[in-house]
């Protein structure tokens, strides 16, 4: 049985609760065993106290994300000028999508690119680079536009904020404890208990290991899966979907490096700034750009709303 778009919404609020469940989940966990190695009656105490710190970092990331992910990038309020260049299109593209307008935010680098943020469809946010304003044109610029404001309808900029944020201690915590044994010698673990220190000691290397990829690959799924949606969204906010597909050649083949992108916010960006235009598999961020550019071309004359609910559907 097929969900409605309204359904899909739903499921992405569930979803996103789920996705930092876990990640908090992993950070306990690497916490405790790295607790427990240095003492091993204390490991329940330091995967608390790693919960703790995941869901505080969680909770300023899903209130105050928006404003860390803008300085993370460089983004600046555009200027009257920008605004008049970019706002018209971004109030179209809120009318058909049934938000207020995003605030609109300008990062200056000559790569072509966007992406959005914010905390939640009431106060969203739009942040494209003074490449994209200069090399796409109206209806190109409306394509992309409408992509971000897809995300801020979908539900998504919270999410992908909160992730781009909380996933980030997990790599810290790991690479800390990997250089403490590699510079340390595993000094200043507990003395007592050492069967179990030894058992916890493996338990935590594998986590630091294994930890950081799991919690990546989960980021990135959650990207890819979504980016789907938004291009969908996009076709039917502008009843335009060559526009966006366009804007996507154009961004991919643009050949400008990104200076101002983020790693840890890759996954954001309409097209990741960092990643070839074939760029595939578990460790891309986005779906190739030319099945995406296929999808959007092969929508030409469809009903959108139907392809929303029939092919986009967000699966757990």
């Amino acid at each position: 049985m097929r969900r409605s778009f309204h359904d899909q919404i739903k499921a992405n609020n569930r979803l996103s609760l789920f996705y930092v469940f876990f990640v908090v989940l992993l950070l306990a966990a690497l916490g405790g065993a790295i607790t427990g190695y240095y003492a091993p009656d204390m490991f329940l105490i330091g995967s608390a106290g790693s919960a703790v710190v995941g869901i505080v970092v969680a909770l300023i990331a899903w209130n105050a994300g928006d404003g860390i992910v803008l300085k993370m990038n460089n983004a600046r309020e555009a200027t009257p000028r920008e605004v008049q260049l970019v706002n018209n299109v971004t109030e179209e593209m809120a009318i058909a999508a049934g938000i207020p307008t995003p605030h609109v935010y300008i990062i200056d680098d000559p790569s072509p690119n966007a992406f959005a943020t914010g905390r939640g469809p009431k106060r969203g946010i739009v942040a494209v680079t003074t490449g994209l304003l200069e090399k796409l044109d109206r209806e190109e610029l409306q394509g992309v536009i409408a992509h971000e404001v897809g995300h801020i309808r979908n539900n998504d900029i919270k999410l992908m904020t909160t992730l781009a944020i909380v996933v980030g201690l997990i790599p810290m915590l790991a690479h800390f404890f990997l250089r403490s044994q590699w510079y340390g010698g595993g000094r200043g673990r507990s003395r007592d208990g050492n069967q179990a220190a030894v058992v916890f000691f493996v338990i935590a290397i594998a986590l630091a290991v294994l930890a950081p990829l799991f919690a990546k690959l989960l980021e990135l799924a959650v990207s890819r899966r979504r980016e789907f949606m938004a291009d969908a969204s996009a076709a039917q906010f502008t009843r335009n979907p060559d526009g966006l597909a366009r804007a996507l050649e154009k961004i991919a083949g643009s050949g400008i490096k990104m200076e101002a992108a983020n790693k840890a916010t890759e996954h954001m960006y309409i097209i990741n700034p960092f990643q070839a235009l074939e760029a595939r598999g578990i460790f891309s961020t986005h779906p190739p750009t030319h099945e995406r550019i296929a999808a959007l071309r092969g929508l030409i004359g469809m009903d959108y709303r139907r392809y929303l609910s029939e092919e986009s559907s967000p699966q757990p």
